[in-house]
């Protein structure tokens, strides 16, 4: 009996052109690419492009050649359009400015002047599970008529505090089973917006993912710990929360996890040695 046909599931790639894609992101966007063609589904690509300092157009061009090259098909994306465009991130500012609004005015967020040094120096900031510091409150309480005119200023979601029920995260991941996250103990008060002016991942991807509509988010599990405060910016939001697929992380020889600087295990350079997709997805089983 073959898998049921859903044309309603939605899913998405979402590569970021800071480098060339390797033999890892291949094989998360090869299983969200599979899930969503087993399900009769539409597969969207969308252009992670909010990081100025590190996106280059050439990395652009690089990963829909590499992605078409592997195999993956999407319906929707930068480079063939679709109902919810613009696919590329930097062309949708707009949309995360008016959801920062709508979290601003109802409460959710708070400003914060604190540096990243002064979180990391602050005794009772652990690290959280993806190594960003946990924030110790110490702008919590502040409003923005308190802050010095001119002065850096980053916006933070106030994650719930003392009511049990609103601080644990719980979900049935389909890659990884059960999952359970204490907001302030997993993590802190995170950023929605930065000094710059530029949206956070977090608020970025929560914004593009109900806008377009995704029923399903297909990823790494290094972003198990995002997820859990994703689902706070969906319940703030009141947004219906898509299913959830974390992954298994892609290590080297040694062990460690590959990274944009894998060069040698880039998609580019895999091609370029005469290996051919097939043969690239009949390794990891």
């Amino acid at each position: 009996m073959g898998a049921s046909v859903n044309p309603a599931y939605r899913g998405r790639i979402a590569p970021s052109p800071t480098g060339q894609l390797h033999l890892g992101h291949a094989r998360t966007f090869w299983v969200a690419h599979e899930r969503a063609k087993a399900r009769g589904g539409t597969l969207i690509l969308r252009n992670e492009d909010l990081d100025r300092d590190r996106v280059r157009p050439e990395f652009v061009t690089a990963f829909l050649e590499d992605l078409r090259w592997f195999g993956i098909q999407w319906q929707e994306g930068p480079d063939c359009g679709g109902p919810q465009a613009p696919y590329s991130q930097s062309e949708r500012r707009s949309e995360y400015q008016s959801i920062f609004e709508v979290l601003r005015s109802t409460g959710w967020l708070f400003p914060c002047t604190c540096s990243r040094k002064d979180i990391q120096s602050a005794v009772a900031a652990p690290h959280a599970a993806d190594d960003e510091p946990i924030y110790p409150g110490t702008c919590r309480h502040r409003s923005a008529t308190e802050i010095t005119p001119g002065r850096p200023v980053s916006w933070r979601f106030r994650v719930p505090e003392g009511v049990p029920e609103g601080q644990v995260l719980s979900w049935i991941d389909g890659g990884q089973g059960p999952q359970s996250w204490v907001a302030g103990r997993d993590f802190g008060d995170f950023v929605v917006l930065r000094p710059d002016g530029v949206p956070s991942y977090q608020l970025a991807c929560v914004t593009d993912d109900h806008a377009m509509g995704i029923t399903e988010v297909v990823r790494g599990a290094d972003l198990l710990v995002s997820t859990a405060r994703q689902l706070l910016l969906y319940r703030a939001l009141g947004w219906t929360v898509p299913d959830f697929f974390h992954c298994p992380l892609m290590t080297d020889e040694q062990g460690v996890r590959l990274a944009k600087r894998h060069a040698a295990l880039s998609l580019r350079a895999l091609r370029d040695q005469g290996r051919s997709p097939a043969e690239l997805r009949e390794s990891w089983k």
